[in-house]
């Protein structure tokens, strides 16, 4: 079962090998999503650990008042679920598909007993929640410090760069809604709306369905002009 693992590029995983994993009694499976279906709730109690090896999936929290936060959207070859898979706590996040999905699940035990046996994963594993902590950090600061159109314009500049399309005339398609964006950064569609208007009419950006050109990402980048 360890060898299912390696038929994908799963960065965890790394230079393991399937004699590495030979003796671990690895359990897994593959778990296919439609557009929009949810893979868990939020609170749900499931402690395996997932995989993303196709399509597009989003985690999302769910406020008392029923208001949509989108807190990551994952690539391709992603993990997430280890939290609850080290603690044995409740999910704290839902997790939903953009697009049809499929999912890598690990078992708790089989992911446990990797991170024991498996100094490289370990250590993977501890800089990737180092990693997300750092980004939770620079949300909080942005979402107490950064006005709406300041967080918008760091949400763009971050989009474009993470694709290594921070450039003039760079095209990102296949962008997130003005609803999904606001559900990232903390603010309504209608003001998101209204900025990315703003930065279009100063000609910072040109947008169309689904699609963003930059235009000045220099201009785009500063805080205000």
């Amino acid at each position: 079962m360890g060898q299912a693992l390696l038929r994908y590029d799963l960065p965890l995983l790394a230079g393991i090998s399937a004699e590495d994993l030979a003796d671990l009694n690895v359990r897994s499976h593959v778990v296919s999503l439609s557009a929009w279906e949810t893979l868990f709730e939020q609170s749900d109690a499931a402690c395996d650990v997932y995989f993303l090896i196709s399509g597009a999936l989003m985690a999302i929290h769910w406020t008392e008042d029923g208001r949509e936060v989108i807190f990551t959207r994952f690539q391709i070859g992603d993990h997430f679920g280890e939290l609850s898979a080290l603690d044995g706590g409740s999910r704290s996040l839902a997790v939903v598909a953009r697009e049809p999905s499929q999912v890598l699940v690990l078992e708790q035990a089989s992911f446990l007993r990797m991170l024991d046996r498996l100094p490289l994963v370990r250590q993977r594993m501890f800089l990737s929640l180092t990693d997300r902590v750092r980004i939770l950090t620079r949300r909080h600061l942005q979402l107490v410090t950064q006005s709406v159109e300041q967080r918008v314009r760091s949400y763009l500049v971050s989009f474009a760069f993470e694709r290594g399309l921070l450039h003039p005339g760079a095209v990102l398609t296949d962008m997130p809604t003005h609803s999904e964006i606001a559900a990232t950064i903390g603010a309504n569609r209608e003001i998101v709306s209204r900025v990315l208007s703003q930065l279009r009419r100063r000609g910072l950006i040109r947008t169309g369905r689904r699609r963003i050109e930059i235009m000045h990402p220099g201009a785009l980048a500063e805080a205000e002009i």
